[in-house]
């Protein structure tokens, strides 16, 4: 049987890799773990007071294990570590293909491919290669192939190990997780990674399934998520009609221990890295398996959310009295800088195509990556406070729950005489900014 693994290495340095590995490594300090990313710079802020992921709590974990058992490297410099590495995890981008079959909605395993052909280079002795990254059923039989057909004198055993973070609580979740998964055929790799999590994860929690179990377990688990955010959505636009608060309406849904109240806050619709690329990756599988209308029924859930987004961009442009827009927020969700599919890259879009001059503001997120992202236009600028880029505005668009703009004083703000505020997070003071004479509108309610 495998022993405890001595020396970790995971491949890629982003907000999966870099935190887990964090918390490994300040969990098991017997063990040696080094992390190599292709993107030097990205290494150069691990390596820094200014890491390239901000969580809360990940500072202090970082600041307690680097250069004592927690390394980052550049890949070119980290492949002795990778040679004598007992363990190795993959934790690269899987994106959504956007060329060849499948594009627009298959998982790219390009990253992974390349890091199956680095291990299987540089690998010596017996290795356990771990999927931590999101993965396509049977993704790990495309790995297996390529570590058997390019092997330099290693053996591999490959094992699924899908991370179920949440941006924002990553670190709280890796700590006090809800479960681990390890999914596997060889019992002695099984084990030996089991032995690593069992440093502060109870027996109970850590789940052992086969691999395509456990990359199905993932999919299907963002999907439901996805799923409860465009079921509450789908009702906010008929409470709006109807009368109904839907805070009020998911609160008694929510009540009900069958259904629970996670996941039930309307919004103007779910982002990040994660939902709408496992539900593409899963509707794909689904059409490629002949199953139109399993394929169909996911299809739902991510035509709600885009629905949302334009509904919301839409309630913003007709409650504008000028063409100028304070968008509050970037961010895909509070306490994270992570704005990749945020819903505020679709309403930012939409403002701007209609014509509107758009200025916003958001506590972490890199405002210059941010217009890059958009293509730069002349009409999108970028303030530094909340106040300023409120300032003259004729429609305020909330789109980030950041604590702070539930404070914001809305009797001192200067916005554009009959401005609206639309709350697409339902965070704002809604007596204060009655009292200030400024119009609103919140996701779900039909306030006039």
């Amino acid at each position: 049987m495998l022993s405890r693994p001595q020396k970790i290495v995971c491949i890629g340095a982003g907000y999966v890799g870099g935190p887990t590995m964090a918390v490994i490594a300040d969990r098991c300090p017997d063990i040696q773990v080094t992390v190599l990313d292709l993107n030097a710079e990205r290494i150069a802020a691990w390596n820094s007071d200014s890491l390239p992921v901000f969580e809360p709590g990940l500072q202090e974990v970082v600041h307690r294990t680097r250069g004592r058992n927690l390394h980052f490297l550049p890949q070119s410099q980290g492949l002795l570590a990778l040679a004598e590495a007992d363990m190795v995890f993959i934790s690269v981008q899987t994106p959504t293909k956007t060329v060849g079959e499948g594009a627009g909605k298959a998982t790219d395993l390009q990253y992974v491919e390349a890091c199956a052909r680095l291990i299987a280079e540089h690998a010596r002795g017996h290795t356990i290669v771990v999927e931590k990254s999101t993965m396509p059923v049977r993704a790990a039989e495309r790995i297996q192939q390529i570590l058997s057909a390019n092997q330099a004198g290693g053996t591999f055993a490959v094992l699924s190990n899908p991370e179920f973070l949440a941006e924002g609580t990553a670190i709280r979740d890796l700590q006090q997780p809800d479960r681990v998964l390890i999914g596997g055929e060889d019992p002695a790799a099984v084990a030996a990674l089991k032995s690593i999590y069992a440093s502060w994860v109870a027996a109970e929690k850590i789940l052992t399934t086969g691999l395509w179990s456990a990359e199905l377990s993932k999919l299907a688990a963002n999907a439901f998520l996805a799923q409860r955010v465009s079921s509450i959505n789908s009702l906010s636009a008929l409470c709006e009609q109807t009368g109904a608060d839907v805070s009020e309406v998911a609160t008694v849904v929510g009540a009900d221990s069958r259904i629970g109240p996670k996941f039930l806050q309307a919004s103007v619709g779910f982002g990040g890295s994660c939902f709408q690329k496992d539900l593409l990756s899963l509707i794909y599988l689904c059409e490629h398996h002949a199953l139109p209308e399993v394929a169909a029924y996911w299809q739902g859930v991510v035509d709600i959310n885009e629905w949302q987004k334009r509904r919301f961009a839409e309630a913003v442009q007709q409650a504008a009295v000028n063409r100028r827009v304070a968008v509050l927020g970037l961010a895909f969700k509070k306490d994270t800088n992570d704005f990749r599919e945020s819903a505020a890259l679709a309403v930012c879009r939409a403002l701007l195509h209609s014509g509107c001059e758009v200025v916003a503001y958001d506590p972490r997120v890199d405002g210059q990556r941010f217009a890059a992202e958009l293509g730069n236009p002349a009409q999108f600028s970028l303030a530094s406070s909340a106040a300023q880029a409120l300032a003259g505005a004729g429609a305020v668009a909330v789109l980030t729950e950041w604590e702070e703009f539930r404070s914001i004083a809305w009797a001192s703000v200067k916005l554009s005489p009959g401005a609206t505020v639309c709350d697409g997070r339902n965070v704002v003071d809604r007596a204060a900014v009655r009292h200030a004479g400024y119009g609103l509108r919140i996701i779900g309610s039909a306030i006039p």
